[in-house]
């Protein structure tokens, strides 16, 4: 069993930036990937980046404005969201597969934090 706690969320204007962090349990080889859920929409699929190194994977809505990082040591994940916009305004979570296959469906991590508000302001 793997816990994922998320921080780093906050409120912020377009154009700014914010990381957000991920902590896990304990040191596993796990997949590790980021989500977010706007109100009203489906969870949807944001970053993510194997322990092996392989990846990272992106969504195109974010691609070349966020970064996926990781810290093996740590049992952190890293992810830095520069350039934001009021629609990436969501809940961000953080996720886990025991896997070094990088996938970008919900139903493909086991493990979930209870997620941090990212809020962009226009």
């Amino acid at each position: 069993q793997v816990q994922l706690v998320e921080s780093g969320g906050g409120l912020v204007h377009t154009g700014g930036s914010l990381r957000l962090s991920c902590a896990a349990s304990a040191r596993t080889k796990h997949t590790m990937g980021w989500f977010r859920q706007a109100p009203g929409k489906e969870r949807e699929f944001v970053a993510a980046k194997s322990w092996l190194g392989s990846g990272p994977v992106y969504a195109d809505s974010v691609k070349g404005r966020f970064t996926i990082s990781r810290e093996g040591d740590k049992n952190l994940s890293y992810l830095q969201m520069n350039s934001l916009k009021p629609e990436d305004t969501a809940v961000y979570y953080c996720a886990a597969r025991a896997s070094s296959l990088v996938v970008s469906t919900t139903s493909g991590y086991v493990y979930w934090g209870q997620g941090t508000q990212v809020t962009v302001s226009s």
